[in-house]
């Protein structure tokens, strides 16, 4: 027996989001006003370090030698260039000491030295091989916040001409605020790049203006949500100014998707015939119910890098939490109540209609047609384009294997930036690594002999090319010892072990550049396995949950991982060996700094997993369906394809929006997102997983008795929730009997009007 579809009554949840639409729009552009202040300012209370770890032996010393020897962690700089003359010269002397004592005058500045105040064993380090340059080094004090407005009260007043000599802004103070201050610059840039072009690729996807907009909205809320959020966690925790960057992106990223994802159902629905009301009804019970899954894939990926001590990585999580949390409520609480205002009105403003007069009839009758071909030239040859795809995926990724990890410097900054030149000269003409040398803090009682035994001990070891000091205060001492080469090096890594191994009568404890980078990758190498544990068996509940298979949740997570290689790959090969650095316009320090990998699988994997939510939804309703297991990989792939290719192609924009940054870190996050998500959405759901489903064939929805149970109890898929009569009475099956879909044209057509009824 069949009868033709009853609209289902809207209760629960639909009741609840859609009873007062105007109310509930009204309320949210309240909510969103309040964000707006509340967030306003957010940039300037964020920091631009965060990459060590709070608890190793370095940031302890660190800590300490800021507290017992303030002068001995020099953080600005003064690059003095005498031009023909040389820095010895009576006239750049005498300037020189006076640009010294009245840096020492400055309020909030600490430990001021200088090549002409040197003693003889120092001098060297300060003064430019070619006798042109040198240095006047000291130290800013307070918090970032604080040094920052230091650095901009002080720093007009010397930079440039000082009769004799050029003097330049340099140390780590200048280039994290210089860091700071462009990637603000660099971020409203990328929005004002993004939000246009994002906007017209919708417009061409839906066709409709006005359902174009819709995304945009909740892309605006959840963004300005999100800079609340981080705003009242700077009252609390440190936050990194990188994490704006993720917010913007994920905010419109996501709210595309989500809001794609629903609009497509809810016009599938309308054309069905269904009043707006119900439309929404079926929505939310059936693609609503995929979103919300899909954040919860995309949350858990990236609350994973809670697990690292790093405030870097943490603000990444904070950050993509909110915002992907914020997208997921507008999608599922905003989007329904303006679809139940607009109703049909939301295919309003059609502009492709001009383009397309006298072949809609033709159009209306091949949806999808391509992606059915893809699929059937896909599962016809499921060997060829499996073992293809996973051999050129694996190739893309072998450049990864060649990795070097180092630290996060001014080399981030665009060559032309003044922090940059000043510590570019000091490295390529300054002998040794002027502030960039390794400090031995030494605690307890100890006679001059012991300091004198254990400063020759040190001296010796390989790698050693100075060792300066004690400088004694009380039960404490400093020595500061200067690596040959650079401060990152093989070299001076080894160096840290050397020095932490070294016997002494007293406790100490290394700190500097190479020491900060040595406890950052230990500390990484330890959460590594668990943060990924933690992503692993989340993934694989939930994609259960959503599959009710054991295979589809292991294929998942390992096509995931796959679907990054070329990513990993890409990011050694440009940023890291310099390839495209010109085109590109940066400087590669020929290494990646540590964090980054981190950051970018955390990102990424989550979105390949938004992604394979949105295409296993729809294979798994079909195969309720129908029962059928090729079929339902070509219906997944042919309803889908084109949704997820439009969703990957605009999130890729609004990375390689990002990606325009002038600084290092966020053009290499920009970049190697915007080819994950392009990589995972055209290779990996259009040829790889279709393939491998093909060859894992029907057992792909096995599950034992027990696990079936239980996804039978506490499962959610797309579907209306209904059983199919054709299927056992053990598997779950939907009612929806083929709805209506869009392609990339935006039309829509039925496959279906009838259920069966039990």
């Amino acid at each position: 027996m069949t009868e033709v579809n009853k609209p289902p009554r809207p209760g629960g949840w639909t009741s609840f989001v859609t009873a007062r639409p105007r109310l509930s729009l009204l309320v949210a552009l309240v909510i969103t006003a309040l964000a707006v202040l509340a967030g306003s300012g957010v940039a300037d209370r964020l920091g631009s370090g965060g990459w060590e770890d709070p608890d190793a032996q370095s940031t302890y010393a660190t800590k300490a030698l800021e507290r017992e020897f303030p002068d001995s962690q020099p953080n600005f700089m003064l690059l003095l260039d005498a031009g023909r003359a040389t820095v010895d010269d009576p006239a750049v002397v005498a300037e020189a000491e006076r640009l010294t004592a009245r840096l020492a005058a400055e309020e909030g500045v600490t430990g001021v030295g200088s090549y002409w105040q040197a003693d003889p064993a120092q001098a060297p380090a300060l003064r430019a091989e070619d006798g042109h340059e040198a240095l006047i080094a000291a130290h800013i004090t307070g918090d970032e916040k604080a040094m920052g407005e230091t650095l901009d009260r002080i720093a007009p007043s010397y930079r440039g001409a000082h009769g004799p000599v050029e003097v330049r802004i340099g140390g780590l103070v200048a280039v994290r605020h210089e860091m700071q201050t462009i990637i603000q610059e660099d971020l409203t840039r990328a929005e004002l790049i993004a939000l246009p072009v994002t906007l017209v690729l919708l417009v061409m996807v839906f066709g409709s203006a006005v359902a174009a907009l819709l995304p945009l909205g909740i892309g605006i809320v959840a963004i300005l949500g999100t800079n609340a959020v981080l705003r009242g966690l700077t009252e609390f925790t440190d936050v990194s100014v990188f994490a704006m960057n993720l917010t913007t992106a994920l905010g419109l990223g996501l709210a595309i998707d989500y809001a794609l994802f629903i609009v497509r159902r809810f016009r599938e629905e309308l054309s069905t015939g269904a009043e707006p009301l119900t439309a929404v009804a079926t929505t939310l019970r059936t693609a609503g119910r995929t979103v919300l899954f899909s954040a919860l894939t995309v949350a858990v990926s990236l609350a994973a890098m809670l697990i690292f001590p790093q405030y870097f990585l943490r603000s990444f999580a904070y950050a993509g939490i909110a915002v992907v949390l914020l997208a997921a409520a507008a999608a599922l609480i905003l989007l329904p109540a303006a679809l139940v205002l607009l109703g049909h009105r939301v295919d309003s403003l059609d502009l492709r209609r001009l383009f397309r007069r006298g072949r809609t009839a033709r159009t209306s009758g091949e949806q999808g047609t391509a992606w059915a071909r893809a699929a059937t030239l896909v599962m016809r040859r499921a060997p060829v384009f499996a073992v293809a795809t996973t051999a050129v995926l694996i190739v893309l990724g072998l450049p990864f294997l060649g990795v070097k990890f180092g630290t996060a410097d001014d080399r981030q900054l665009p060559s032309g930036a003044e922090s940059h030149v000043v510590q570019q000269h000091i490295r390529d003409g300054f002998p040794g690594s002027p502030g960039g040398g390794l400090e031995v803090l030494a605690e307890g009682r100890a006679t001059p002999a012991q300091y004198t035994a254990y400063k020759e001990q040190i001296a010796g070891l390989p790698g050693v090319q100075r060792v300066d000091g004690p400088l004694v205060k009380g039960r404490s001492a400093y020595f500061t010892v200067l690596p040959k080469g650079e401060a990152v090096d093989d070299t001076a890594q080894r160096l840290v072990g050397e020095l932490r191994a070294a016997h002494a009568p007293f406790d100490t404890k290394v700190t500097g550049t190479a020491a900060v980078l040595v406890d950052s990758k230990h500390a990484i190498a330890e959460r590594l396995p668990w943060a990924a544990a933690v992503i692993a068996v989340v993934t694989l509940l939930l994609v259960f949950l959503l599959t009710g298979s054991v295979l589809i949740p292991i294929q998942a997570v390992v096509l995931n991982a796959l679907s990054l290689t070329a990513m990993f790959g890409a990011v050694v090969w440009v940023f890291q060996d310099g390839h495209l650095s010109g085109l590109l316009g940066f400087t590669s320090p020929g290494s990646i700094e540590t964090t980054l990998p981190v950051l970018m699988f955390c990102v990424a994997f989550g979105l390949s997993m938004d992604y394979g939510v949105f295409l296993l939804s729809r294979i798994k309703e079909e195969y309720d369906r129908t029962g059928d297991h090729n079929t339902a990989v070509r219906h997944g792939l042919q309803r889908t394809g084109g949704l997820i290719t439009a969703a990957a192609v605009i999130l890729a924009v609004v990375m390689v929006a990002i990606g325009t940054s002038r600084v290092t870190n966020t053009k290499m996050l920009g970049l190697g997102i915007a080819l994950a998500v392009l990589m995972d959405a055209m290779i990996v759901r259009s040829l790889l997983v279709p393939a491998v489903m093909k060859l894992t064939g029907r057992a792909t929805w096995w599950a034992p008795g027990p696990l079936k149970r239980f996804h039978q109890r506490f499962g959610v898929s797309e579907t209306d929730g209904e059983r199919n009569p054709l299927r056992g009475a053990g598997d779950s099956a939907t009612s929806h009997d083929g709805p209506a879909d869009i392609d990339g044209d935006g039309s829509a057509h039925e496959s279906g009007g009838v259920r069966a009824v039990r």
